[in-house]
């Protein structure tokens, strides 16, 4: 961690931002904003009647989350620490008032969305981040219990018990990245690596009896049909197939933006989990490399940022905030690709959802207010 930059007391922070990890950002944004109008329009259309149905909402959104970003980045992060069991807390409120309402979906036994008023949000969304800001904030107050077993057990409580909140919805994706969240902290934080491997082997193992024993029925229908979606073609693999036709037919230049053909409504709902097959129909294999690119980049500035950081709470937040990025859009593109089962994951800055957007950019926010304290600039 780099030397801290003396702060002044107060809820503001006066250090200058990262422009890089800003720039970065905002490009993917624009890219994503740019992507989803060409992915959307036509089913727009078809099932609105208005081809800017999703885009013009998630434009509103993404001005007004980029300017939650810029508002977030000036506050100074340390402030955090004191909601950090408020917002948790309120999240698991949330997370339980979920398996009490009907499905928002007709026909599909999953609850996961609360509505209120004309906006609908995710719980799980909000659940990443409160497992890296608590996580954060218990490991850095709590550096020499890191190798107590007592503390590490309080903090393997609190992780199972959103996992498991999470896999009743049922969202495998979002369980896995908050599982994987707390595990990347647990071990930045100063995991002993006899609890590492423990910890590893003991879920893993877990996920397989769950799946193998059928106690998660739809997470081994998936694994089926991702093994060989043409046992379905017009059912459960259709959507896998279309997007490898779209992936394909892509080639190394792409179609051009604006000309692809699986998004008239081969590929179902273009605009979500499912967008970057798009993106590699028009884009090509050149411009899905640039994007994946991107995604890099972003993960390894906000990495750096960590590594500058004046002190340990910072550091976590940045890891685990970028992480979350990385590994979502990782998950993502492996599933377009079907190198892994369909977990229905979207693909950050890209998917259409506009609370998930406003979340992720103040998310954003966080790390660049972290960035006002930390030592890039000459990096």
């Amino acid at each position: 961690m780099a030397k801290a930059v003396k702060r002044k007391k107060g809820a503001l922070t006066r250090g200058k931002l990262d422009i890089t990890f800003l720039s970065f950002v905002l490009i993917l944004m624009t890219i994503g904003l740019v992507m989803l109008f060409s992915a959307s329009y036509a089913y727009s259309y078809e099932y609105y009647g208005n081809s800017y149905k999703f885009i013009s909402r998630q434009a509103l959104f993404a001005v007004a989350g980029v300017i939650i970003m810029l508002v977030v980045s000036k506050i100074d992060y340390h402030h955090l620490k004191k909601f950090a069991w408020l917002i948790f807390f309120g999240v698991i409120a949330m997370l339980g008032i979920l398996l009490v309402l009907p499905p928002m979906v007709s026909g599909m036994d999953v609850k996961r969305w609360i509505a209120i008023g004309p906006i609908t949000f995710q719980p799980s969304e909000l659940a990443k981040f409160a497992i890296v800001l608590l996580f954060a904030s218990l490991i850095a107050s709590n550096q020499k219990k890191m190798r107590e077993f007592k503390f590490i057990a309080v903090l393997v409580a609190i992780l199972g018990i959103t996992c498991g909140l999470i896999v009743l919805e049922p969202h495998l994706s979002a369980t896995i990245l908050v599982f994987c969240l707390g595990i990347v902290l647990l071990i930045v934080g100063g995991l002993p690596k006899r609890y590492i491997f423990g910890g590893v082997g003991l879920g893993v193992g877990g996920v397989i009896l769950l799946v193998v024993t059928g106690a998660i029925g739809y997470a081994s229908d998936r694994i089926k049909y991702w093994l060989d979606p043409w046992l379905d073609p017009s059912g459960a693999g259709f959507q896998t197939i279309q997007s490898l036709l779209a992936i394909g037919s892509g080639g190394i230049l792409g179609r051009g933006i604006g000309q692809s053909r699986q998004k008239y409504l081969w590929v179902p709902e273009p605009h979500n989990d499912f967008i970057f097959s798009i993106v590699c129909e028009e884009l090509g294999l050149i411009g899905a490399i640039v994007i994946i690119v991107l995604f890099c980049l972003l993960v390894w500035r906000g990495f750096l940022i960590a590594m500058r950081s004046p002190d340990k709470f910072g550091a976590l937040l940045s890891i685990g905030l970028t992480f979350q990025v990385g590994l979502q859009a990782m998950l993502n593109i492996w599933v377009v690709t079907n190198t892994i089962p369909n977990t229905g994951i979207s693909l950050p800055f890209f998917s259409y959802g506009g609370t998930s957007l406003l979340i992720l950019l103040a998310e954003m926010g966080v790390v660049l207010s972290v960035s006002r304290s930390a030592n890039v600039e000459k990096t």
